[in-house]
């Protein structure tokens, strides 16, 4: 049997020299640069690394490079399936590209934001994504000064100079306010939170629009207090007991997750949906979509993001020096009409008609 070198504690890469009986010069050729090396050479150096089970450092070759093969992505939040589809196309894209997507959640929390970017560069990640809903610009500006790009999702910058990727919130909010217009209602109940946020405030000013488009068609504004579960329950009961006269024929919420606490909180007072009050969401967050009554929603297409921010921020890593211009990805939605807005056989009709859904990405 073949002399194995001693060792305390995992094999190193001058175990694999030794095993191999070449220097370390030749094993780092083998794992960064194997085009530099005769076959026969490098053949040896794997069947040692393969022997001893050696795993190179990826950290250590980070630090002495100044980068990794990595791409570091921090969401909002993982509840909300348009950040799940971000991070799953996120991923996908970076496997294509060869490149490790490492991910954290800052569950809404702008200090737990600023820990992951301080962390995803102690890493030295080669770049960062960041799925939020603020400027945050102190924070990434801080993480672009230290040589790492960021690429913003789902919210596009306006005091930071540089590439996003975001759903036309606008459109978005229109189209379902449209199809509850088209639904035969005149007084559309916004339940909303949060205008601070980018996605709300121009979800907004979807609904408005929309609004302004339909004589005769009102707005009645239901501030929720926040966007979870909690201020749609308060929504829909406040609704509930409004006089018939003064009670949306129709709800919108600004997320699906007010909507769906709306939906069962009028159902529990005895208001029928849809028959009584279509209710309708806004950002396809697969939680809604089951239940007793199944979510009317507009597509977020978060793959697609998550994709397309991968494809903008190696651009950016890749392009010569000053020539990287930043731009802004905009991907398009389509509504969804389930049973809380047409009933149960509308649904079924609806989902027989539905094409395939088409991101429509467009840059600006």
């Amino acid at each position: 049997m073949a002399h194995l070198p001693q060792r305390d504690g995992p094999p190193s890469v001058h175990h694999v020299a030794e095993r191999a009986g070449v220097s370390l010069a030749t094993v780092s050729n083998v794992l960064n640069h194997p085009e530099r090396v005769a076959d026969g050479t490098a053949t040896r150096v794997r069947d040692a690394i393969a022997e001893l089970g050696y795993t190179p450092n990826r950290n250590a070759r980070a630090l002495a490079s100044g980068s990794s093969r990595s791409i570091g992505l921090v969401v909002m939040s993982l509840r909300n399936s348009l950040f799940s589809d971000i991070v799953n196309g996120a991923q996908r894209a970076s496997r294509e590209h060869g490149r490790t997507l490492l991910i954290a959640s800052s569950e809404d929390d702008l200090q737990a934001q600023g820990d992951h970017l301080a962390y995803l560069e102690s890493t030295r990640v080669g770049g960062i994504l960041l799925a939020t809903m603020s400027e945050s610009r102190d924070q990434v500006e801080l993480t672009r000064r230290h040589g790492r790009p960021v690429v913003y999702v789902n919210y596009e910058p306006s005091d930071v100079d540089a590439c996003s990727v975001v759903v036309d919130n606008e459109q978005a909010a229109y189209i379902a306010t449209a199809h509850l217009i088209e639904r035969g209602c005149r007084r559309i109940g916004f339940v909303s939170a949060r205008p601070e946020l980018q996605p709300v405030h121009r979800r907004r000013a979807g609904v408005l629009r929309a609004i302004a488009e339909h004589p005769g068609v009102s707005l009645v504004e239901i501030d929720a207090g926040d966007i979870d579960p909690p201020g749609g329950t308060d929504a829909g009961d406040r609704i509930a007991r409004m006089p018939a006269a003064e009670r949306p024929d129709g709800v919108l919420g600004v997320t699906d997750l007010l909507a769906m606490a709306v939906v069962t909180e009028l159902r529990a007072a005895g208001l029928r949906v849809p028959e009584d009050i279509p209710v309708s969401g806004c950002d396809h967050n697969s939680i809604a979509w089951g239940g007793a009554v199944p979510l009317t929603s507009v597509t977020m297409h978060g793959v697609e993001m998550g994709a397309a921010a991968v494809d903008l921020l190696l651009a950016e890593l890749t392009d010569p020096p000053g020539t990287h211009r930043h731009r802004t990805v905009v991907i398009g939605s389509e509504l969804v009409a389930r049973e809380s807005t047409v009933g149960r056989a509308g649904a079924a009709a609806a989902a027989r008609l539905r094409a395939p859904s088409d991101p429509r990405l467009r840059e600006v």
